[in-house]
């Protein structure tokens, strides 16, 4: 079977990414002072983008996405399987930032470096094609793909987008629980909407 150039050259944006080390300086001077891993999880043909903001420390380790408690609590919210979270021939994974930013001086997580979505974030929404369903993880994916910046009201506003196959959601962190109890709206009228389209998406 002979490989069309267009996939050859999604095939090969992948590899790029895989060796990009345009943040190796920065990291180098965080508390963790690591070398950069990119997180490539992504394939053209996928029906579903989640659109998360950065890799933490367990994915840094792992080299797969939300191999941690927050992916534990993202794929309840979808009605997911592992198996079916992973399936690159259906579900893309593309983070703000492809790579482990690091821990400040407090241990928090830094923000994902703005240099990596400059630098790829465009290519890999065109080397995808067409999305059928987009799910927007947090903030940074927030305000790159609505121009929004307080979550609470972009996720509170959820259905103008959600008509168009975007849904806006609050990081799956544990530290959000807070946030969930404050409104649990999220749960009572978005996730049973947001499960009934995955599963719409998924299993056609």
């Amino acid at each position: 079977m002979t490989i069309g150039q267009g996939q050859r050259a999604r095939m090969d944006l992948a590899t790029e990414i895989r060796a990009c080390s345009l943040c190796a300086d920065a990291f180098a001077r965080t508390v963790t002072a690591h070398q950069p891993r990119p997180v490539v999880w992504f394939r053209p043909g996928a029906r579903l983008l989640i659109a998360g903001q950065a890799p933490g420390a367990r994915v840094h380790t792992s080299g797969q996405p939300f191999t941690d408690r927050s992916g534990d609590r993202l794929r309840d919210w979808l009605g997911m399987t592992e198996p079916e979270f992973y399936d690159l021939s259906r579900v893309a994974i593309v983070p703000m930032a492809f790579c482990f930013p690091g821990y400040d001086a407090k241990g928090a997580d830094l923000p994902p470096p703005p240099v990596c979505a400059a630098t790829w974030r465009g290519q890999v929404m065109a080397a995808l094609g067409p999305i059928r369903l987009t799910l927007l993880v947090g903030g940074a994916a927030i305000r790159w793909h609505l121009g929004r910046h307080d979550v609470t009201a972009a996720v509170a506003d959820w259905r103008a987008p959600a008509a168009r196959g975007v849904f806006p959601l609050p990081h799956p962190s544990w530290r959000n629980t807070g946030w969930l109890k404050r409104n649990p709206w999220f749960g009572d009228e978005l996730l049973p909407v947001l499960r009934q389209r995955v599963r719409e998406v998924m299993d056609d």
